[in-house]
């Protein structure tokens, strides 16, 4: 007698369970699209001070948004800033150290071949909640016939490429794939990637969404079209000489992508789509160096007043631009230089303004930072850590130590080995000019064993020989080299 009523309990919980789920009205559900630039510099932006060139449709995200200036992604490089965007995790504990390359290359650094698919995503998250999720653009984040493919990740509908400086790596059926960093294709890659976005919001406008808008712009190799650079002529040497700048180069190709972002925004408006979209824009990383090969004729990004580019664990390789809007709820026209947020507090933050719930047992290095986002404070809970394993080309006041953390208004850098020792005091000096390690040592012990607790719980280190060394070959006092 008792297992019939029991029965109807179990279906009228599960009933009462998905109506819960649907308890904010689908329609009402704030949309979220994501736009990520590659290698784009903190002061590259006419909104954040660069005066290269004006990035018209960026800065009207803007104005009608918040604009952040103390924002952090959690690597010096793509691949594990893009996984800690998706995770909320630092990626240096899911052993993705540096960019994904080939097999043999992956060993040889102790990384895997592709983002572990059982962790939680940000689109997983959110597809539980009725969203569908896609993504569109660079991946980075899984090569080879045995990476998943990026279903296996949360996402519904997608097209991706793993392009990287000298490889495109194939992934799932080609259908999946796009072609947007050949050479004939570099010109048009940012309009490729939101042909695609704009196809998604056309044919899902009626149900919520999430949607990655992921550009290969401004990562080197370049190839912007001769239309594309003559818009920026006055960055070039003139008449006299019959070469392009670097200058005309990256800027050329920034101008085209700020274009395509202002597409997507023009459609996003056009649809009726625009008052209930979060939109956010950042970059994965600060801008490569001009001495690295493949940017040899374009690597001009700027870091603003900021010391370091791509791959340092100074403020210009890990700060990069960050720009929210979501009209009505988040101010529109603010500047931040207050709250300190990273790539890792992506996922809880979101799943906070979309009211998703993160399941018990989840483990997050980031929090939510709704109340930072919205103004109401700027406390950051949790401190951000980075490690970095390999060399860094460039000038040697870039190269930064192999460890580095952010608390408060301090943050403390030092090799793994406990040298190089470095502590900037961020109320004061954000170009990290002066260090003041010997002024305030209590602090400076206080980082370090914090710092060096976090390190001692990540994956046994495979450093190269010369992470975080300052090595210049001078010349002898007693005899001129002359080999080569």
């Amino acid at each position: 007698m008792r297992k019939p009523y029991f029965l109807l309990t179990c279906i009228f919980s599960m009933l009462l369970g998905a109506l819960s789920a649907q308890s904010v009205p689908s329609r009402q559900r704030p949309n979220v699209i994501f736009i990520l630039a590659d290698d784009l510099g903190w002061g590259d932006l006419s909104c954040y001070g660069g005066r290269k060139v004006r990035t018209a449709n960026i800065d009207s995200l803007a104005a009608s948004g918040s604009l952040f200036t103390q924002f952090y992604q959690t690597a010096g490089v793509c691949s594990p800033s893009r996984a800690s965007l998706l995770t909320g995790r630092f990626p240096a504990q899911d052993s993705i150290h540096g960019h994904l390359a080939d097999h043999s290359r992956n060993i040889k650094r102790g990384m895997p071949d592709f983002l572990n698919p059982s962790l939680p995503t940000l689109a997983k998250l959110l597809r539980r909640q009725g969203y569908v999720t896609g993504h569109f653009g660079k991946w980075h984040l899984g090569s080879g016939h045995t990476a998943p493919d990026l279903s296996a990740y949360g996402f519904d509908v997608y097209k991706m490429s793993n392009f990287n400086s000298d490889e495109a790596w194939e992934l799932g059926e080609p259908a999946t794939q796009m072609d947007i960093g050949t050479r004939d294709k570099r010109p048009f890659s940012s309009k490729l990637v939101v042909d695609e976005a704009v196809l998604f919001l056309e044919q899902h406008k009626d149900q919520p969404f999430y949607l990655n808008a992921w550009f290969l712009d401004v990562h080197a190799t370049l190839n912007p079209s001769t239309d594309q650079m003559n818009a920026v002529k006055h960055l070039g040497p003139g008449e006299k000489v019959p070469f392009r700048s670097p200058a005309e180069i990256y800027h050329g190709t920034l101008l085209e992508m700020d274009r395509q972002v202002g597409r997507l925004l023009r459609k996003l408006r056009e649809l009726g789509l625009e008052k209930n979209t979060i939109v956010v824009f950042s970059s994965d990383n600060g801008p490569e160096d001009i001495s690295v090969l493949n940017a040899a004729h374009s690597g001009v990004g700027s870091t603003g007043p900021l010391r370091g580019r791509k791959r340092s664990l100074y403020e210009g390789g890990i700060r990069v631009p960050f720009i929210i809007r979501w009209p009505g709820r988040i101010a529109n026209g603010k500047v931040n230089a207050q709250a300190v947020i990273s790539g890792a507090d992506f996922l809880p933050t979101i799943c906070a303004l979309t009211e998703t719930p993160i399941p018990a047992g989840v483990r997050l290095d980031g929090q939510d930072c709704t109340s930072m986002i919205t103004g109401a404070s700027s406390e950051r809970l949790k401190p951000l850590m980075w490690e970095w394993r390999y060399n860094m080309p460039g000038h040697l006041r870039d190269k930064s130590p192999t460890l580095a953390i952010r608390d408060g208004q301090w943050k403390f850098l030092v090799n793994h080995d406990g040298s190089r020792q470095e502590l900037y005091d961020f109320g004061k000096d954000q170009m990290e000019m002066t260090n003041v390690v010997s002024l305030h040592p209590e602090i400076s012990h206080r980082l370090m064993d914090k710092l060096m607790v976090w390190q001692k719980s990540l994956p046994a280190p495979g450093l190269d020989s010369m992470a975080g060394r300052l090595v210049y070959p001078w010349p002898s006092q007693t005899k001129i080299n002359t080999k080569k």
